[in-house]
């Protein structure tokens, strides 16, 4: 099961956060959202599908988040947990720790917003357009 979420860079990103990144719908970006890599996202978890949301909260599931813009591809991988809710209209959040809100889509992250390839990050502070494909196996 997958689903797609398209967004587009912003001038102040900066990836540097180091428990978590974020996608969100706003069309605004300050310095302080060092976790945001891309804004004006079409969709957020409360648009996604229920049968992926239920196959999210398996706790053996494993949650594949694949970030690609301007040529760059980057992968991070977690899991699931029983207590994802995916309910935010606003803002879809991975985390390398086991913290959940509504916006929470993956725990357990590989690696935050600072693992990410700097070849991405540059592209996406230019303004570069985003594709998430997120999928739950």
């Amino acid at each position: 099961m997958k689903e797609t979420v398209h967004a587009r860079g912003h001038e102040n990103v900066t990836a540097a956060h180091t428990s978590t990144f974020e996608v969100t719908t706003d069309d605004y970006l300050t310095p302080a959202g060092d976790c945001i890599l891309a804004v004006e996202a079409d969709r957020s978890p409360a648009d996604f599908d229920p049968a992926f949301v239920e196959a999210c909260r398996d706790p053996e599931a494993t949650i594949t988040a694949t970030f690609e813009a301007a040529g760059y591809s980057e992968t991070v991988r977690g899991r699931g947990d029983p207590d994802l809710e995916l309910t935010s209209d606003r803002s879809m959040v991975g985390r390398t720790s086991d913290y959940v809100d509504d916006r929470t889509f993956l725990l357990g992250a590989g690696f935050a917003a600072s693992g990410f390839d700097r070849g991405l990050v540059d592209a996406l502070a230019d303004g570069a357009e985003l594709t998430v494909t997120v999928e739950v196996a």
